[in-house]
């Protein structure tokens, strides 16, 4: 009889259903790679992911149509209560690259009109001098839309672990749709208990020092990744530029001029001279910057988008690289294998030689 209970009892907890897992903080090299397996799968490029191994653990339960400029995300879910938003990189299309051209700078905060009767209202940083990609964006603006109803479907089948996932493009999205995501969360809009991690892989720059500030503030402890290629140029852009009105409020450069007036002559017509040489060219640079790929960039994007709306932009391109990063440098193997190319600009970029660095991080 006791052999009987002891049977019956394990026979109960077999088929008791376990607690979902809960997500754990810090960088996780199997959870990276299976992500990247993945994220070969939401470039919807069969040939290409037909080279990589499947993922182990997630199963695709949906596939969002094509919005924006040629955006697309994909959820996924495994058996442990965990799900996976993954966003899409650039494709071979002109509209897709035109996401990255677009990339003047708005504030961090604030309304974008993406076509007739849909306002994106937006906080992803508290910062009033945090701005971030216009291009980039717009397309969070589209995909958000479509990913909240099933954030809030997974929810209330119990999956409270999210995942977020974006190579190249996608990762620069990514950053922008975790912000959004947390401030939908203060706001209780979203509900609290949702934890999410993201992976931005390969990604660009997505905003300027004060975005990334407060991006890394409330990523904070092993929350948010930044994975990069050593050799790869795409985390490398936008370009940046730097002006003085870029600096913290309190700097040595705000009365600049009137310390150069108090100064006597001749000093102060060489101070003078000085400043205006290393402060003026930044200046038009970003001025430059501003125009043409913002203002006329704007044109060609609402002749794409019917009703899209250009907002008013931020006076500063000052991109830096964002979050907690994770480098992965290449080595004599990795040169021999990706050699730097004249005319092919992605060898160092693409999911292949990612997952190859990773597999040999400690």
């Amino acid at each position: 009889m006791a052999k009987h209970s002891v049977w019956l009892a394990g026979l109960l907890l077999f088929f008791i259903e376990l607690p979902a897992q809960s997500l754990q903080p810090g960088f996780d090299k199997a959870e990276y790679e299976e992500l990247i397996k993945v994220s070969v799968r939401t470039a919807k490029e069969k040939a290409y992911a037909d080279t990589f191994p499947e993922p182990q653990r997630f199963q695709m339960v949906y596939e969002s149509p094509v919005m924006g400029l040629e955006n697309l995300w994909d959820l996924w879910t495994d058996k442990n209560g965990q799900a996976v938003i993954s966003v899409r990189g650039t494709t071979t299309n002109m509209d897709s690259w035109l996401a990255n051209i677009y990339a003047a700078m708005v504030p961090a905060r604030g309304t974008l009109q993406l076509e007739e009767g849909y306002n994106f209202d937006y906080q992803l940083a508290t910062h009033p001098q945090a701005a971030v990609h216009v291009g980039w964006l717009l397309a969070t603006g589209y995909l958000v839309r479509d990913i909240l109803p099933k954030i809030d479907s997974t929810y209330r089948s119990g999956t409270k672990n999210i995942l977020i996932m974006g190579h190249s493009q996608g990762g620069g999205i990514a950053y922008l749709l975790t912000a959004h995501l947390y401030s939908l969360q203060r706001s209780g809009k979203l509900p609290a208990d949702i934890r999410f991690k993201t992976y931005c892989s390969a990604g660009p720059k997505p905003g300027n020092l004060y975005f990334a500030y407060d991006y890394e503030a409330m990523t904070y402890g092993g929350w948010g990744f930044n994975v990069v290629n050593a050799a790869d140029w795409v985390p490398e852009v936008p370009l940046s530029i730097q002006t003085i009105q870029d600096f913290n409020n309190t700097n040595p450069f705000t009365n600049a001029k009137a310390l150069i007036k108090k100064q006597k002559f001749p000093d102060k017509l060489v101070l003078k001279y000085v400043y205006n040489r290393l402060s003026k060219p930044s200046i038009r640079a970003q001025r430059n910057y501003q125009k043409y790929l913002g203002k006329h960039t704007s044109k060609i994007v609402g002749k794409k988008l019917n009703g899209f709306q250009a907002p008013g932009y931020y006076n500063s391109n000052h991109y830096v690289r964002t979050g907690s990063t994770i480098v992965l440098h290449p080595d004599e193997e990795y040169r021999m294998r990706w050699q730097d190319s004249e005319t092919d600009m992605f060898v160092h970029h693409l999911h292949s030689p990612y997952l190859f660095l990773l597999r040999k991080l400690p």
